[in-house]
């Protein structure tokens, strides 16, 4: 079965500036994919590249087999988006907001009290329908941003940074819709600053200045050989004077690098450093696997470096 999505070495550029730098990727059916990167990165204009919604200048880009050149407005009636800020109507109410997507995507009254019915019960808002938007929390806003995204049954959902600003429990009910929605074969590529959303996609890529710097599952970026330097092992170095002794590990000359994590410090440093390390804390270093944000911060510390060099 082909991708759902797939782009060959998509790239954007307004003038001298590139946004978007030969990306290449393919999504699945059914497929949650998540897409992480800093603010700036190119997330948001990738996808609306694939919306159509910003012309490509160069590469190849196709969803569900149509080309984003030139099928654009045939593509955007079989994707839903939900844009990074709330896009909805705060004057109308959650009823209202829905009917009014329903319009624009053009459907009949009859499939309309279908959709509403069953978006309603996705989503829950039924207690809200009458409140307006406004008048919601940051998480009934972004349930009733995501049914007005998939009101029209779309087979492809672009989520751009869904959950910010919201919490705990809102994030985990909304990504719980998602997943719901996957499990009856709606693809997701979904963008995040949060690491335990990404942990939680099937594939995950990332984005930085511009260009994709791995793609992956869970563990196989957790795996790459740039996020492990030969060499090199990582350690959790756990103790009361967190602050302190961070920066006495980050002076150390065979560490690489090192960072809070809780109430442990994470630090990459030479594989036979376990013992100076013990000496210089006062505390037994426990070897343990790269997070995922620690694979991110060294691929995007080593580009760093390797710009520096140049």
């Amino acid at each position: 079965m082909p991708p759902v999505i797939e782009t060959r070495e998509i790239s954007v550029r307004f003038g001298a500036f590139t946004a978007v730098d030969r990306v290449s990727l393919t999504v699945d059916r059914g497929e949650v994919f998540g897409l992480l990167g800093p603010n700036g990165s190119g997330k948001t204009t990738l996808i609306k590249s694939l919306c159509g919604l910003v012309k490509i200048s160069g590469g190849e880009g196709r969803l569900l087999g149509l080309d984003v050149r030139a099928e654009a407005p045939a593509i955007r009636r079989r994707i839903g988006y939900m844009s990074q800020r709330f896009g909805l109507y705060e004057d109308l109410t959650a009823r209202e907001n829905l009917e009014f997507y329903s319009g624009v995507y053009g459907l009949t009254a009859d499939r309309y009290a279908r959709r509403l019915a069953s978006v309603v019960g996705l989503t829950a808002i039924t207690p809200y329908l009458d409140r307006r938007a406004s008048q919601l929390s940051g998480g009934w806003k972004q349930r009733l941003a995501l049914g007005c995204a998939i009101v029209h049954e779309p087979e492809v959902v672009f989520l751009d940074e869904p959950t910010a600003g919201i919490d705990p429990v809102a994030r985990r009910a909304l990504w719980d819709l998602v997943f719901q929605l996957s499990g009856q074969g709606v693809t997701f590529l979904v963008t995040t600053h949060y690491m335990d959303e990404a942990e939680r996609c099937g594939r995950v890529g990332y984005l930085y200045n511009s260009t994709m710097v791995a793609m992956g599952t869970v563990e196989e970026l957790k795996r790459l050989p740039a996020a492990n330097p030969p060499g090199t092992a990582r350690y959790e170095i756990t103790c009361p004077n967190i602050t302190e002794t961070l920066a006495t590990v980050r002076a150390l000359p065979f560490v690489r690098e090192a960072t809070i994590f809780g109430q442990s410090i994470h630090a990459l440093a030479d594989a036979a450093a376990a013992p100076a390390l013990a000496t210089a804390t006062g505390v037994a270093p426990r070897p343990i696997e790269p997070s995922l944000e620690d694979v991110f911060v060294t691929l995007t510390n080593r580009i760093l470096a390797d710009r520096s060099a140049l």
